[in-house]
């Protein structure tokens, strides 16, 4: 983001740039796993050009397109002009294996994206923002190294907190990513007070929308500035559009929705140790291409976790009933399965998988547990994902307590008294005390009063 676009990544924005890493130099028909796994793969050019300073008025407009586009509308507006329908032609005559591609991937990664924009109280539609950027590619990267399927600059992801280290590149993390990237359209709506505009930052910056509108006399809005934009950003928007409609009406034009080329349906487990993701795969039955998909952040393939920070690894669903040996084998070091002891003989620790919906509140109202222990337990920070796998540990025993028994005093209030250096004398007391006990509706007091003051007894 924030940079010279690539066209779209799969040669989508129509502009003589350099294209966005997409690892759609496969045939159509390779929807293999390992496709997807590559860490830095981009086009070295772009797939089509268009005139230098603006783009062609289409010479087909209908109706129809706009009727459909206007159905869609929720919160952003779907502007239907010249300019949407020269992207949607495009994308039909150039691009349809490649849409073809990108819906299926869209089973697996737009619901991911909806629950968090809806948390962070965005538009949905921005999540066809990731599909102008790299065509749902978490490996995408760009030449200006722009990385992720929600292509942030280094300097950008740091500043919306994302953490790039030896082990982990969080920008290819599409839960975090997404965070990130929401976070950004929240800012940007915030200072324009429009989404396009907001969508349009996202490509050239707020600085230069803000310059943009100044030089269009003030007029906050993206077709009355689109002149004073940046050439990629004219088309930027109207590319975003596009796909929306595309996406959403993708059988009326012979578009078929392809196979992801691996598992959709996942669970989230804990790791609190150092493993790979090939170790995980063994243990696991699974294909380790799967996992390398599926967790794309780790950048050696290793998970570095630990009891104080411990990480997450998502992996394709399995059977309730291996839960117990994957969290062993993820995160004991003594190749126990870890028990907690109770009054009555030792409790296994529990497992729920997350329901669409659920949330945390729920959950522990379910397993009479506390809510900030579940957030302990599980090192949650954020919201809760359908798949991720929360540990319940069983209830410890209550403790006997000795039963306090209180008695009073009287207390004559002397001059220069007051309710905090009276409890400062007598054990057990407190100011709140006090006040409740005497019906006192102030600190205030006088001397001679008669205060019955409780000390405690054991």
């Amino acid at each position: 983001m924030m940079r010279k676009i690539m066209a779209v990544a799969m040669g989508i924005a129509a502009c003589t740039l350099t294209a966005n890493a997409y690892t759609g130099t496969e045939s159509a028909d390779s929807t293999k796993a390992k496709a997807l796994t590559r860490s830095s793969v981009y086009l070295p050019d772009s797939l089509f050009t268009i005139p230098a300073e603006e783009t062609p008025v289409s010479s087909f407009q209908n109706i129809v397109y706009k009727q459909r586009l206007d159905s869609l509308r929720q919160t952003i507006p779907l502007t239907y002009n010249e300019h949407t329908q020269y992207f949607i032609d495009v994308y039909l005559d150039r691009r349809k294996e490649d849409f073809g591609r990108i819906i299926g991937l869209s089973n697996y990664y737009f619901p991911i994206y909806e629950q968090i924009l809806k948390e962070m109280n965005v538009p949905q539609e921005l999540k066809y923002v990731s599909v102008v950027e790299s065509s749902l590619n978490p490996n995408a990267v760009s030449r200006s190294g722009a990385t992720g399927p929600w292509q942030f600059m280094y300097t950008t992801a740091k500043g919306y907190g994302l953490t790039i280290d030896n082990y982990v590149d969080e920008r290819k993390d599409p839960v975090s990513a997404c965070y990130a990237a929401a976070t950004y359209f929240r800012d940007a709506f915030n200072q324009f007070g429009d989404w396009l505009l907001a969508i349009a930052s996202y490509n050239c910056g707020m600085g230069a929308v803000s310059r943009a509108i100044t030089r269009a006399g003030g007029i906050a809005d993206f077709w009355a500035i689109r002149s004073y934009l940046p050439l990629e950003t004219r088309n930027y928007v109207p590319a975003f559009i596009a796909t929306v409609y595309l996406m959403n009406n993708y059988e009326k034009h012979g578009i078929v929705a392809r196979d992801p080329g691996f598992p959709v349906r996942t669970d989230i487990l804990p790791v609190s140790k150092t493993i790979s993701l090939a170790s995980i795969a063994k243990l696991a039955g699974i294909d380790s291409e799967y996992l390398a998909i599926l967790n794309p952040a780790y950048k050696k393939a290793i998970i570095n976790g630990s009891a104080a920070a411990p990480k997450q690894v998502i992996l394709p669903q399995t059977d309730k009933s291996n839960y117990t040996a994957l969290y062993q084998a993820l995160n004991s070091t003594d190749g126990e399965m870890q028990t907690v002891a109770v009054a009555d003989g030792t409790a296994k620790v529990r497992f729920h998988r997350v329901k669409q919906g659920e949330n945390i509140a729920a959950i522990a109202n379910k397993y009479g547990v506390e809510v900030q222990d579940l957030k302990v337990w599980n090192n949650l920070k954020g919201t809760l994902l359908p798949g991720q796998i929360l540990r319940i540990l069983p209830a410890m025993p209550e403790k006997t307590v000795s039963p306090v028994i209180k008695t009073y005093i009287a207390y004559r209030v002397k001059a220069g008294d007051t309710l905090a250096n009276i409890v400062e004398r007598f054990a057990g007391s407190s100011v709140a005390d006090i006040k409740a006990n005497n019906s006192l509706v102030s600190t205030s007091l006088k001397p001679g009063m008669i205060l019955k003051i409780s000390t405690n007894e054991l």
